[in-house]
């Protein structure tokens, strides 16, 4: 009956947000159109669509009072929206009734308040008593929590818990904190005091356990329920978010079995005091477990980077290189991570101690310079002060400057490196730290050679015997082949290396740069053979070298240049310096260079002979470490889509 009189009387069922609304008895709005409001006549196939519809309207309606599934009357729903759409088409208007026209009412100066005056005053008013009555349970829950807390010292005889007050350096206690890699079975029975993140908490009957991490170290804590330990403060423990920051007193004692979850194993700490310094949002971006999990399997560290990440076979969370760049002060956190950091400052140090005992001496040259110190175009450029600059790609200048032409002979430098190189790959980066060094020489530059042998093979070596804590760290999660390096190290010549490649069937010409896949397959055809993940190759030809190389004297075609590799990458590239100034602008000029001035003047008043190279630090550690991605032994990397943070 209700169908047909829909069908017959023409009207029309606004049903265009069919929800659930709580306050409304019906989910579907009828409007029925007055005689004076009627539209013109519909076309038949007008008609038949606002049947239709009306029908589906009712049927709509009826199964959500019936309260059935919506899988029943959603196709129903989907082919209403369907034929509104169709009935735009046919008649050129939306469905539904014409936009109300009522008169307004003449209370200009009647002094009463307009409908929708009215609406609006109303929903203001419950709006208002509405934030009243949650201000009103917040503060009950707040008075509630506050006399807890009030229980609960007075139970304890003071307070015991809760969160500190900020550290505004307002005063200095007597406070000793005890480091968290210091607590041994030695301390048993002693109280001590220590700081820490806490990595996880979970209550347990009347007990909560939780583990406190600093830095890469971690111990377990426990607190149970006792005359002195009220519930309050077992439930506060449980309730705070991980990561926050606390400050826990309690007794260390020695369990019965070892830890398994902790660092330090054989102790465990019964708390009696704890407080939050710094609490953490309760919503962290993704948890430090997933962060930690081993890989699942071995990532090319060589190849394109999209920043995609491809699910585990495993079917385990992992967090993503990108989400873990974009909170990368959490991700920093990680064991792995702390390790692979403290191995990056152990290669500084190393660097530093071996060509310090050489007696080379630590420069600092500008990383704002007139124009490109390697020749080539991909430069940062930017104004200065109305006139052309760049970010230095290298020191490459300015060390050969102070080496041969200014009497300090032996120099080196740490600083950044920035490259305006559109290369989204595993290996590369925009800015990266670069280790230089530059040196005169007496006759030959196998001189430099010799010292960066002597100097790799100290770097390796110290890495190995100090960072040996920080290296398994890292080969939990990211498991790798220890490096293995001769003594000397390896030199082939590049002609050699070439002929290397053919006998395997690989492509390559003694005249032609290296590829980066060539370099890869170079790499594990010298490990096979000699049995060795690091090696350097030797008269490379002069094409692909820059303008400042010295040319072979026996081959016009090939220089006096090298590259230094780890696991078949490149992490060093070298030569012996043109030092007279003639041949400065000869070579510039055959390659298309415009040279600063004053750099082929400093050349003009007598120059050492001399030579030297670049490191790419994040590559080196990316390499001895078996990383996929140099983005993981960067601090904050930049590369061609990422700025921040």
């Amino acid at each position: 009956l209700i169908k047909k009189y829909f069908a017959s009387s023409k009207q029309y069922v606004d049903c265009n947000a069919i929800v659930e609304k709580p306050t409304n008895k019906t989910h579907c709005n009828t409007s029925i159109m007055s005689s004076e409001e009627q539209t013109p006549p519909l076309s038949p196939e007008g008609q038949e669509i606002t049947t239709r519809i009306n029908e589906l309207g009712v049927a709509i309606k009826a199964a959500k009072s019936e309260k059935k599934p919506k899988e029943e009357w959603d196709p129903l729903l989907k082919e209403m929206i369907d034929l509104k759409t169709r009935f735009k088409e046919v008649t050129g208007k939306a469905f539904g009734p014409p936009p109300s026209s009522k008169k307004k009412k003449d209370g200009a100066n009647s002094g009463t308040t307009a409908p929708s005056d009215k609406n609006k005053e109303k929903k203001a008013k419950k709006a208002a008593e509405k934030a009243a009555k949650e201000a009103k349970k917040q503060a009950q829950r707040e008075e509630r929590a506050r006399r807890e807390l009030e229980k609960a010292e007075k139970a304890s005889g003071g307070s015991t818990f809760g969160d500190a007050p900020m550290v505004q350096s307002k005063s200095m206690s007597d406070k000793k904190w005890t480091a968290i890699q210091d607590l041994k079975p030695n301390l048993a029975g002693k109280e001590v005091l220590i700081r820490g993140y806490l990595q996880t908490t979970r209550l347990m009957g009347k007990g909560a356990f939780t583990l406190i991490r600093s830095s890469l170290y971690t111990a377990q804590g426990v607190c149970f329920e006792s005359p002195t330990i009220p519930k309050e403060m077992v439930k506060y423990i449980g309730a705070l978010p991980v990561e926050s920051v606390v400050d826990v007193k309690g007794i260390v004692t020695v369990p019965n079995d070892p830890i398994d979850s902790a660092t330090q194993k054989m102790v465990e700490i019964q708390i009696s005091e704890l407080y939050c310094v710094s609490k953490a949002s309760p919503n962290l971006p993704f948890l430090m477990e997933d962060a930690c999990r081993p890989d699942f399997e071995q990532e090319a560290d060589v190849g394109a980077y999209t920043g995609e990440e491809v699910a585990a076979a495993d079917g385990l969370v992992r967090v993503g290189q990108e989400m873990r760049l974009d909170h990368r002060w959490i991700d920093l956190r990680t064991p792995a991570n702390q390790s692979i950091f403290r191995v990056e400052s152990m290669v500084g140090t190393l660097f530093r101690e071996c060509l310090i005992a050489k007696d080379f001496i630590e420069i600092h040259t500008p990383k704002l310079i007139g124009g490109s110190s390697e020749g080539g175009a991909d430069i940062f450029e930017l104004d200065y002060f109305g006139k052309p600059a760049c970010l230095s790609m290298s020191p490459q200048l300015h060390k050969q400057i102070t080496a041969a032409c200014s009497g300090f002979e032996r120099v080196f430098e740490t600083g950044p490196v920035f490259r305006a190189e559109n290369s989204n790959t595993r290996r590369h980066l925009c800015e990266f730290t670069g280790f230089d060094l530059e040196m005169a020489i007496s006759e030959h530059y196998d001189e430099v050679l010799q010292v960066f042998s002597d100097l790799f093979i100290h770097i390796f070596d110290g890495l190995n015997t100090r960072c040996a804590a920080e290296i398994e760290r890292v080969r939990e999660q990211h498991p790798f082949e220890d490096l293995k390096y001769l003594r000397p190290t390896l030199k082939i010549t590049y002609a050699e290396g070439c002929a290397l490649l053919r006998e395997a069937g690989i492509e390559q010409d003694d005249y032609e740069d290296l590829s980066t896949e060539n370099e890869k397959k170079l790499g594990g055809i010298v490990k096979q053979k000699y049995d060795t993940d690091f090696f350097f190759m030797d008269k490379y030809p002069l094409s692909v070298r820059p303008f400042y190389t010295m040319p072979c004297p026996d081959n016009p075609k090939l220089s006096n240049s090298y590259d230094f590799f780890i696991r078949g990458q490149e992490i060093l590239s070298g030569a012996q310096r043109v030092h007279d100034p003639d041949m400065i602008l000869e070579r510039a000029k055959a390659l298309g260079i415009d040279v600063d001035e004053s750099y082929v003047n400093s050349f003009r008043h007598g120059a050492l002979p001399h030579g030297g190279g670049g490191i790419g630090l994040e590559r080196v550690v990316m390499l001895f470490l078996g990383l996929p991605n140099i983005r993981k032994a960067s601090w904050f990397p930049r590369d061609p889509k990422r700025l921040s943070p």
